[in-house]
């Protein structure tokens, strides 16, 4: 391209940039008026609010699978390596600082249950918008047990965690910048999906390293969802049967579903994802499945964030 083109056509890409960013946290295209809107999910219900001053930006949240009545959930980049534990009321239940961890930019967080039944927190620091990250990192860490001595806790007076688990993961085609975690239980694959701008999310997975190599994830497929941006995913979840997977952009959900006759989780992509009314949600970067998937939890990133419930009929 020619010198004298690049400040018309780098106007041109920031204003539409900019157009894009305002479409999708203010006013995104639902899709379709013939699209289902969830026919077995009632209307979203504000629960509670996050009562703990020290979460700003809850970017992921997790419902635990080893505690009743237990969700995490975490700061964006920013903050330090803490995790924070509160029940559906907001109520605050404790921050843990993460051994071994440093928060670049956290995104995203799931739960998995071992065999043995114990539960692991995985955390995505995989946030790159300046696109400037070749290596990534995902941390994993056993959940800490939360008891009423921890009730009230913040970042400091924060408690250890138990020594985390890192991974690097590198992506095949080009660097990423990447909103949305999941871990399927039943095989312990993880899989990492990308926030575009101007095009579907790319869903890549891969499996815990057994050393400390880099970790080089592989590219399974896109998802796009009937939105404006339509790959500005900000985070998801998988259920515990990997049956359904929901992900979330600023403003609403979207649920996929695994066909009855398939045994490949992989096909879930294929399907037609469906939008989920969240009702207002301001700048909503998390969303999880509570353990039997009945319900969906959705938080956003601001002080004293509304704790959305979207229950199944």
């Amino acid at each position: 391209m020619s010198n004298f083109t690049i400040p018309k056509y780098s106007l041109v890409v920031i204003s539409c940039a900019v157009a894009f960013l305002i479409a999708s946290a203010c006013a995104f295209d639902s899709g379709s008026a013939a699209e289902p809107l969830g026919d077995d999910l009632r209307g979203p219900q504000v629960f509670g609010s996050i009562r703990s001053q020290d979460i700003g930006e809850s970017s992921g949240v997790a419902a635990s699978k080893c505690q009743n009545d237990v969700f995490w959930t975490h700061n964006d980049s920013g903050d330090g390596p803490f995790i924070y534990a509160f029940n559906v009321k907001g109520d605050n239940l404790g921050t843990w600082n993460v051994e071994g961890a440093t928060n670049i930019d956290w995104e995203d967080m799931a739960i998995a249950r071992t065999r043995d039944g114990r539960c692991f927190i995985y955390i995505s620091d995989t946030g790159n918008n300046k696109q400037d990250r070749a290596e990534v990192t995902i941390y994993r860490v056993e959940e800490p047990v939360v008891t009423e001595k921890d009730r009230g806790r913040r970042k400091r007076n924060a408690v250890a965690t138990a020594k985390a688990d890192s991974m690097q993961l590198r992506f095949p085609d080009r660097v990423q910048d990447a909103e949305t975690l999941m871990v399927n239980q039943l095989t312990g694959e993880i899989y990492v999906l990308t926030k575009r701008l101007t095009e579907p999310s790319s869903i890549y997975k891969f499996n815990w390293p057994e050393n400390q190599e880099v970790v080089t994830a592989k590219l399974v497929g896109t998802l796009s969802v009937p939105a404006i941006p339509n790959g500005l995913l900000t985070g998801g979840d998988m259920s515990s049967d990997a049956r359904r997977v929901v992900v979330c952009d600023y403003a609403r959900a979207y649920e996929l579903t695994l066909p009855r006759e398939s045994n490949d989780f992989d096909d879930i992509w294929k399907q037609t994802p469906r939008p989920i009314d969240l009702g207002k949600r301001e700048a909503g970067e998390a969303i999880a499945y509570i353990p039997d998937a009945s319900a969906i939890v959705a938080t956003s990133e601001k002080l004293n964030s509304p704790i959305i419930i979207v229950r199944r009929k």
